[in-house]
């Protein structure tokens, strides 16, 4: 059974629909009909406002109609049509939002008079309509205004519609059970409609301030600042207030911006971007913007608090993106404003960031997190800030010249400048990987010209300032050299070792890029050279040959081009065959440049991480990040993006290690957890480790590879072992500290080359042994050469001879006890002694052996010197020299053995 109040709605929506269409009829279609031809700016934007308020009735009155609809099937059919199906009870938050678009959509026009405009060309016409509009609403007076009868006219119905519906609404619920289904909804209705009375109301207060705050503003003023949409909250002509240290003649809060009004100067802040901070006293508070600081101040502290509430409830709205409902400060969100926002600002003050637009989080009126940077020069950044500054990992564009080209830095800020790693393509193609501070390179870093480029070059090496400085190797493609020493101001500078491919080295000292005074000349001969020289290594000055049969030529030397080289002195032929250890096996480098300073700048920033204690937000700044490709390069530079491992992830990943290294602390347990660790590129100690092997390869791989360097590399390998301790070990006393464990004792240099050349050593050598091996196998050749000769010359041996030359007692011969005719024992001895000569050879043809041996004997554990290890390795190396001597290689053999030679 229907209840009257249902009956009651029914032509409550009966009546609103019938005057919504004479609204649009009567109303809005002639006020679209008098708007001006579409012309002036204001007339166009009146027009689109006007016809957005008729696309608004027009679905008012259809949601009205559906109402009506399920109205009236309620009434029909009561027994079978709930209550619950009513579109006001059903669909009650659809209906709202309806109303809502119609208020915002009548608002706006009210707030620019839109109205008044569209009615003004044909007011004669609307005085005539005062009957018409009286059939609409009551109380239009024929004294009144045109406009003022529109206003009326589409505001009066639909408030006094509300109205009825609210207390229609509450009587309905006063018919209902307490336990009845739709009393909630009845409820939750007469709710909402109540909270779009007082929304209503208030909307239509600011409508009528704003439009009533218009002609106060010169025309300049108002073109600037008049939109539909804007709403004024507050007039310090109302409520008066002081800002300092501005000094505004006029404040202004809008619900989306504060002005302040100077003279003819606009000063506009985004209420997104305001922060509220109240004053010490109830007489202040202070308001923080991205580039302006200011107090608001007055006598009348009730005043004082209007101010701030409404400064605060309109950030708070700002932030929402949308109207508080029913009213300003009422909604469900938190009142106070968050100090964490997003948002974009264009900076205008003087400054790095001056036309710059910042588009990202805010923190207390600085850009702090995440965000973007874009000048209008095309400059971009994209990274982290903190505090107003670049801070953390950072990617930033800076165009060229030419079309196209731009400088692309991804790498960590500090402070607003580049610090710490960093990845750089430039717009010549050149690349740079290396460490920067205050935004020049600054420490260990690689650059890396393009192969097409007119010079290519590669350097890898110090950096201080922005330039080549301290100790670097350089490569020049085109000249097939390589420099390898130190640098000052970007010039080779001090002592320095040239590598050419052609073999020749040369050792000496460079002032300014140019060779000074004497040095040393190895030819790929060895003839040695002592003396000076030219840029191009010609020999030039006094100076001394020593030929490598031992003959010396001392005098002057000069060059002259097309004629050859000139020479002037004693050439002495008397001299004694040299030790080939006096010049083939020469050593340059060494004692020139200590091991222990070449790479500073390597170990450096793994220091710096461990003394900061390991924290996860540094790891990558000091120890770098990895990108997997060149493709994954140029796609960060068109995107703006690099694709590093997780950042977010370092600091959990970084407790996972260091709690690991202290979980295996025992001798096999550590030898496990340093090669997991070694093996792992994300691992701090795998990050060592490859750069250092990037050092090493750019030293002695391809040009470097040259049997004078082979003792630079070999003690480079060594001092790499026992930084890689070092870093462990700093690693587990933090991971001890963490843990608030006691630290473990510090080591003496005995424990420490033993822990080093018996546990990181083997570990690391495979990731040198490549290069080195290589060093080795190109100082060692002729000894090598020799042995293998000795070797083929062995396989010629007759069979007992070959056992008499390996000193093989005759009573272990395989002949005793053997009682056979001539012709059996022949055969016998050939079949038993060339199967016993030929196992023995098998053990002892490795190629390269001396190398080997050498290797093997420089990189042996001091814990093995007088033990099985060292006893064999001693026996091996005897074998070996004994094969190389030099009256065995001489040695001629019949082609095959006589069968009646005795045996």
């Amino acid at each position: 059974m229907c209840r009257p109040e249902e009956a009651a709605l029914l032509r409550l929506e009966e009546v609103f629909s019938a005057t919504l269409a004479r609204i649009n009829s009567l109303v809005l279609q002639p006020l679209l009909e008098a708007a001006p031809e579409a012309s002036d700016p204001w007339v166009r934007e009146c027009l689109q406002l006007l016809q957005q308020l008729h696309r608004s009735s027009q679905q008012l009155w259809d949601v009205t109609e559906e109402s009506l609809h399920s109205l009236r099937e309620r009434l029909r059919h009561p027994e079978a049509v709930g209550l619950e199906s009513l579109l006001l009870l059903q669909s009650a938050d659809r209906v709202l939002q309806v109303h809502l678009e119609y208020i915002e959509s009548y608002t706006c026009c009210v707030a620019v008079q839109a109205f008044q405009k569209a009615a003004k060309r044909r007011s004669e016409y609307w005085r005539g309509q005062r009957k018409v509009l009286r059939q609409v609403l009551l109380g239009v007076s024929s004294e009144g205004s045109v406009g003022t009868a529109l206003l009326q006219a589409l505001r009066q119905p639909l408030a006094h519609h509300v109205q009825q519906y609210v207390l229609l609404l509450l009587s309905l619920g006063d018919t209902i059970g307490e336990c009845h289904p739709t009393r909630e909804l009845v409820i939750h209705a007469a709710g909402l409609f109540g909270d779009l009375q007082s929304f209503m109301r208030q909307e239509l207060d600011q409508a009528m301030a704003t439009q009533a705050l218009w002609p106060t503003l010169s025309s300049r003023l108002r073109d600037v600042l008049c939109t539909p949409a804007r709403r004024l909250l507050q007039d310090s002509q109302d409520v008066p207030v002081t800002v300092t240290p501005l000094r505004a003649e006029r404040v202004l809060l809008f619900d989306d911006a504060l002005v302040l009004l100077q003279g003819h100067n606009i000063h506009t802040f985004d209420l997104k971007l305001v922060w509220v901070e109240p004053g010490q006293d109830r007489c202040t508070f202070h308001l923080l913007t991205p580039e302006e600081e200011f107090s608001f101040c007055s006598k009348d502290p009730q005043g004082l608090v209007v101010w701030q509430w409404k400064v605060t409830q309109a950030v708070c709205q700002a932030l929402r993106g949308k109207k508080d409902f029913p009213v300003l400060g009422a909604g469900l969100e938190p009142s106070e404003p968050p100090t964490c926002r997003c948002g974009a600002y264009t900076f205008r003050a003087e400054g790095r960031f001056c036309q710059a637009t910042y588009e990202g989080e805010w923190y207390w009126g600085r850009p702090h997190g995440k965000g973007t940077l874009k000048w209008p020069d095309g400059r971009n950044h994209v990274g982290d800030f903190c505090q107003g500054l670049e801070h953390g990992f950072g990617i930033r564009l800076v165009p060229q010249a030419s079309e196209d080209k731009f400088d692309c830095y991804k790498c960590h800020w500090w402070e607003g400048s580049m610090c710490g790693y960093g990845i750089c393509e430039y717009s010549t193609s050149e690349v740079y990987k290396g460490y920067f501070q205050e935004g020049l390179r600054h420490g260990f870093g690689v650059l890396e010209s393009a192969p097409q480029a007119p010079r290519p070059l590669r350097y890898t090496g110090h950096w201080e300032r922005g330039q080549r400085s301290g100790y670097g190797v350089e490569e020049d493609s085109n000249r097939g050299e390589r420099y390898i020493g130190m640098w000052q101001t970007d010039q080779r500078h001090g002592p320095g070792v040239m590598v050419t491919q052609a073999g020749v080295c040369y050792q000496g000292t460079f002032q300014a890029d140019k060779m000074v005074g004497p040095g040393i000349l190895l030819s790929d001969d060895d003839s040695l050279y002592e003396g000076t020289f030219t840029r191009d290594l010609t020999l030039v000055g006094k100076g001394k040959v020593t030929f490598p049969n031992g003959f010396t030529l001392e005098g002057s030397f000069s060059s002259v081009s097309g004629r050859g080289l000139h020479t002037q002195g004693v050439l002495d032929t008397a001299a004694l065959l040299p030790d080939p250890s006096s010049t083939c096996k020469r050593q340059l480098g060494q004692g020139v440049f200590p091991v222990e300073s070449r790479w500073q700048g390597v170990y450096g920033p793994f220091r710096d991480f461990v003394r900061a204690g390991c924290p996860g937000e540094l790891r990558e700044a000091l120890l770098g990040f990895h990108v997997q490709s060149s493709r994954e390069l140029r796609k960060s530079q068109e995107y703006l993006c690099c694709e590093r491992t997780c950042p977010e992830d370092q600091v959990g990943r970084m407790e996972d290690l260091l709690e690991e290294l202290v979980q295996h602390r025992e001798p096999k347990a550590l030898q496990q957890c340093l090669r997991k660790a070694l093996s792992n590129s994300l691992h701090p100690l795998g990050k060592l480790l490859r750069m250092l092997m990037l050092t090493f390869q750019a030293t002695y791989a391809g040009i470097g590879a040259n049997k004078h360097l082979q003792g630079l590399a070999q003690e480079e390998v060594k001092q790499h072992a026992q930084e890689l301790w070092a870093a462990y070990r700093g690693l587990l006393q933090v991971a001890l500290q963490r843990k608030g464990q006691a630290p473990e004792e510090d080591e003496d240099a005995e424990t420490r080359d033993l822990r080093v050349h018996g546990l990181v050593l083997p570990l690391v050598l495979p990731s040198f042994y490549s290069e080195l091996f290589t060093l080795y196998l190109l100082l060692h050749e002729r000894e090598d050469s020799l042995y293998s000769q000795g070797i083929v010359h062995l396989s010629l041996f007759p069979d007992a001879r070959l056992l008499e030359f390996l000193d093989v007692q005759k009573h272990l011969w395989p002949l005793k006890d053997l009682t056979l005719t001539t012709n059996q024992r022949y055969s016998l001895v050939r079949d038993k002694c060339f199967l016993s000569a030929t196992e023995c050879l098998q053990k002892m043809i490795i190629q390269h052996l001396g190398a080997e041996i050498h290797l093997i004997r420089d990189m042996m554990d001091p814990l093995h010197t007088g033990g099985l290890y060292d006893f064999l390795l001693t026996a091996l190396e005897s074998c070996y020299e004994h094969i190389q001597k030099e009256d065995m290689r001489l040695h001629r053999l019949p082609s095959r053995w006589s069968s009646r030679e005795p045996w």
